[in-house]
């Protein structure tokens, strides 16, 4: 008997933690490959992107979510309606990697899946002077005991951006969404692919 289920040619990938910790930074740092130092509060933002993809239109949505907790039932509703999360905190503000494992409950509680696709990024590790989080405690913690993906990045420095989106988007397991015809190709996707969207191209790109 076949379970084969309408493939998914969307993904949405929504970016959650404290405030201030760098997620719109990251998501900007990836999208358009600018920085903007400034802090701007964020309530919740939808980017879109299109991918080609042997053929196959991808839709890669980046929900940017506000770090304030005065947006309970937004958060919840961000929660369900998305596929892979990535959970940021700041390496020199260990209350945002509390956050982070309050974040992690909540998702788990609301999918009902412990196997929901979570990505545990450190950002800021620009500010190596100022780190008041131990990456090998975060590590142990975040692959040994919550079996989760853990990454360290920064968005200023443009250091492991590119990563952060790849491995969101192996975890939601986006290849094996294609059509079978495509299912070969999976080996190659996305490690070899450039997700990075090229500078003159606002609305779309073409993956080779």
């Amino acid at each position: 008997m076949s379970l084969e289920v309408k493939e998914k040619t969307q993904v949405r990938l929504v970016f959650l933690g404290a405030a201030g910790v760098g997620k719109t930074a990251l998501i900007q740092r990836f999208l358009q490959d600018t920085f903007e130092p400034k802090h701007r509060r964020t309530v919740e933002e939808l980017h879109s992107k299109e991918y080609d993809i042997g053929g196959v239109k991808i839709t890669v949505e980046i929900l940017d979510t506000s770090g304030s907790y005065s947006f309970p039932a937004m958060r919840k509703l961000s929660i369900q309606n998305s596929d892979a999360f990535a959970l940021v905190y700041a390496v020199d503000d260990p209350e945002s990697l509390e956050a982070v494992k309050s974040l992690r409950d909540e998702i788990l509680e609301i999918k009902e899946d412990k196997y929901t696709p979570i990505v545990v990024v450190g950002n800021k590790v620009d500010r190596e002077k100022e780190r008041q989080v131990s990456n090998e405690d975060v590590l142990s913690t975040v692959e040994m005991d919550w079996n989760n993906s853990y990454l360290e990045a920064s968005a200023k420095e443009n250091a492991n951006v590119v990563e952060v989106f790849k491995e969101l988007l192996q975890q939601a397991n986006l290849p094996s969404r294609l059509s079978p015809a495509l299912r070969r190709r999976r080996e190659t996707f996305p490690k070899d692919t450039n997700f990075r969207p090229p500078m003159n191209k606002t609305n779309s790109c073409i993956l080779s």
